[in-house]
């Protein structure tokens, strides 16, 4: 198999592999978040030596695709004449497959959910050609794509029609990681990054390989970042809309609930949600909710010590972060990316989305611990300042990664984005003590806990810094 200029992956080509020396019609889907290199996935492997490949267009007409899907199929010699519906599309390709004498048969269908446009029985015919004839051909293999998360788990993966059951296995393709990243921009793009480059390019586009390949090298990366987003028709300005109009049918409601989780950085409730949106909290809210989960836009989470009904929605994707912090209504400054780097506004946003990093990168900083065989779940926690039963004054705290280990240790990290080594002063000190008496007042923990620093470049050691058990830099998340 052909596996040029794929990066990381290996699982996945591992599995798609697999599948493909099997003596059984195998069908595979592969689906994700846009962008995130589905399509080149797939084309890579098989350096595009597919007996049949198609890929769907967006909010285009029946008649239209159809006129396509025939013009693919007379590229390969085979004339079928104009196609009236999708059930005679798939009879003339199965026409044409029949034809070919071959050890394996690879088709590529692309944008599947492209394809379903309304009342064209789509996936009627699809299904109808898999269990009629495909799936009784032993040398076929079917690949089939699109980014449309929610329709490819709904409507194909978890069909409960003439489709239950028929995946062979699904292939869920995630953003790169920081470790994948790095190899694409120094070794693909040739842009020479160091460590701290690669991090500060990830908190802005994440691990997306479209985005990360319009980056220029003879460019310094706020430049790059100006004429990405800034300026007039910057192809990422105009990103944001069309991601969602092809990924969601209602996508304004989904912008809207996007837009309210954005808000406050933890998150918000779902009734806090269905407030800002005036969304009643109801059967659509759920499904909006669960669609954005899906497709990696938010992560749900219930803190430390709640019960479901404290369970937060709290956006993580890094494109789309960025976006509504800066780009969302910025229409002036066409350098301001560049001119904002010394601003106390990059600080606070810097020290956000290097948390976000670090929560994505979870396993990593648990390796660096050395508790990966250890049992543990990882949770945020916060409370509100209060007066308890004796008197006693407390200030409220937020702690955003909390390790909750098997063997009675809590590690309560911080993650520091700095420029150096981060100076941990008298003042902060004594607030992490403060905080921590309050987390174990409220939490009624008997677990041993321990401060642990991830931040860039490590804690300075000084007077203070005597109160940090264990600590991690930016490498450990490589």
């Amino acid at each position: 198999m052909a596996r040029r200029d794929i990066i990381g992956r290996e699982e996945e080509c591992q599995l798609i592999e697999s599948y493909c020396k099997t003596e059984t019609a195998e069908m595979i889907a592969v689906y994700g978040r846009r962008r995130v290199g589905k399509t080149f996935l797939v084309k890579q492997f098989f350096d595009e030596n597919f007996d049949f490949y198609f890929t769907g267009s967006y909010d285009t007409s029946k008649v239209i695709q159809l006129d396509l899907f025939r013009k693919e199929l007379e590229r390969k010699g085979f004339k079928c004449g104009k196609l009236k519906d999708w059930f005679a599309a798939f009879d003339a390709l199965r026409d044409y497959l029949s034809a070919i004498s071959k050890e394996r048969l690879v088709v590529f269908l692309d944008e599947l959910p492209w394809m379903d446009t309304a009342k064209s029985n789509f996936i009627a015919a699809f299904g109808y050609f898999w269990n009629s004839w495909a799936s009784s051909q032993k040398n076929l293999k079917l690949f089939v794509c699109g980014s449309a998360t929610t329709w490819m788990l709904e409507k194909l993966i978890g069909d409960k029609g003439g489709l239950y059951g028929r995946v062979c296995r699904s292939i869920y393709l995630a953003p790169f990681t920081l470790s994948e990243t790095e190899v694409y921009l120094n070794q693909v793009k040739g842009m020479g990054y160091g460590r701290k480059q690669v991090l500060d390019t990830y908190m802005v586009l994440g691990g997306i390989p479209y985005y990360l390949k319009m980056l220029e090298r003879d460019k310094p990366l706020s430049k790059n970042i100006d004429e990405l987003f800034f300026k007039q028709f910057a192809p990422l300005r105009q990103e944001y809309d069309f991601l969602f109009r092809s990924l969601f049918k209602n996508s304004k409601l989904y912008k809207d609930v996007v837009q309210a989780i954005s808000s406050k950085l933890k998150g918000l409730t779902r009734p806090e949600i269905a407030e800002a949106t005036h969304q009643g909290d109801g059967g659509v809210l759920t499904e909006v909710l669960e669609n954005l989960c899906r497709c990696d836009f938010i992560r749900k989470y219930t803190p430390f010590g709640k019960k479901s009904v404290g369970t937060l929605y709290q956006l993580t994707d890094m494109y789309v972060l960025f976006y509504l912090r800066y780009v969302n209504g910025n229409g002036q400054d066409e350098n301001f990316w560049t001119n904002s780097q010394n601003s106390g506004s990059h600080a606070a946003w810097s020290g956000y989305a290097f948390e976000q990093v670090c929560l994505q990168h979870l396993q990593k900083i648990k390796s660096g611990l050395s508790i990966l065989g250890i049992l543990s779940n990882s949770y945020s926690w916060f409370s509100k300042p209060f007066t308890d039963a004796d008197g006693t004054s407390w200030d409220g705290g937020q702690i955003d990664l909390l390790i909750d280990r098997a063997d009675n240790v809590i590690n309560i990290c911080e993650m520091k984005y700095a420029s150096g080594e981060f100076v941990i002063t008298k003042e902060y000190e004594e607030k992490l003590r403060n905080r921590e008496s309050l987390f174990r007042h409220v939490s009624k923990t008997r677990k041993a806990t321990n401060h642990v620093f991830v931040t860039t470049y490590g804690v300075k050691q000084n007077a203070h810094s005597g109160i940090v058990q264990l600590q991690l830099t930016m490498d450990s998340l490589f």
